[in-house]
């Protein structure tokens, strides 16, 4: 069964309780939907050493990954933020890379989202 956008939206708030961002302390939750169905959550984890710190687009999408799973639908995004909480360059590559026609839902505080495929926020990737 197919989740609807809110229910994604929604898992990506849950998750974003759980992150771990004492330095920007900028909280980001998302949850991507498998072809399947199979929904996997993940938040950003910081690290002293910035370069060690995970976005919550990645840690969801390497949880798939590692369950086995291909094939994605769609991606939400959920931020404390008044503004839209987009990918960074980094997720938009790995976004890219792993699901070049998934649809990226990106909600901000008030519940209001958009929704983009990830070929128009990321027009010219790398394909190494």
């Amino acid at each position: 069964m197919r989740a609807t956008d809110r229910d994604l939206i929604n898992l990506a708030e849950k998750a974003r309780g759980n992150a771990y961002c004492p330095y920007s302390e900028f909280p980001v939750g998302a949850a991507v939907e498998c072809e399947d169905g199979t929904i996997f959550i993940g938040c950003n984890v910081e690290n002293a050493a910035y370069g060690s710190t995970v976005c919550a687009e990645v840690v969801a999408m390497t949880a798939a990954i590692t369950a086995g799973q291909r094939q994605f639908r769609r991606i939400a995004i959920s931020s404390e933020g008044a503004k839209y909480c987009m990918p960074c360059g980094n997720c938009r590559q790995v976004l890219n890379e792993l699901a070049p026609k998934i649809e990226v839902l990106s909600a901000r505080a008030d519940g209001r989202y958009v929704s983009y495929p990830i070929s128009s926020l990321l027009p010219y990737a790398f394909e190494g």
